[in-house]
């Protein structure tokens, strides 16, 4: 498939969207609208026999939902992945890792978006103060139990892909 054109549908500070016209290989054209989105961080944060989760409203389900912690830099700033990892935590959660283990970079949407990510598991954690942004406001952090976790997936109380996803990573980890 071959890009033809493309055009800017929308943009704001967080996300652009783009209309791409291509030609596939039997020469048909067709459109493509593209979603636009940083990178971002999930991490999941492990002690004892579980994890801490976050919990927030998320304004296009229209309703509050758990996940592990994640993001993306704020506009105007940068790192790397690992740093991201670390400051979506102690934004999130007040946690700081001792120990950071990259567990994989995945593909959020591919059908429809840019948006990849990378999976991280921090151990050795400590508590501090967090830095929620204004729109975390109403954040909570909460630790729930592996078996507890597993049960809020099953039950339909955590739908997060991202978290899943990053759960099924942590699941083939433990498996090597």
């Amino acid at each position: 498939m071959r890009t033809t054109g493309s055009r800017e549908v929308y943009a704001n500070p967080w996300v652009r969207v783009r209309e791409d016209t291509v030609e596939r290989a039997d020469g048909s054209t067709g459109v493509y609208g593209v979603v636009e989105k940083p990178h971002f961080a999930i991490v999941l944060p492990a002690e004892r026999d579980g994890f801490w989760l976050v919990e927030q409203f998320r304004h296009p389900l229209a309703r509050r939902a758990w996940e592990f912690p994640q993001g993306t830099w704020t506009a105007g700033s940068d790192g790397t992945p690992q740093e991201l990892a670390r400051a979506e935590l102690a934004e999130e959660t007040g946690l700081r890792a001792g120990r950071l283990e990259h567990l994989g970079h995945l593909d959020l949407a591919p059908g429809l978006s840019t948006q990849e990510f990378d999976v991280w598991l921090a151990t050795d954690l400590t508590p501090g103060p967090t830095a929620r942004e204004v729109t975390e406001a109403d954040m909570v952090a909460a630790f729930v139990t592996e078996a507890e976790f597993r049960a809020m997936v099953r039950e339909g109380r955590l739908t997060d892909g991202p978290s899943v996803a990053a759960y099924a990573l942590l699941l083939l980890a433990r498996a090597r």
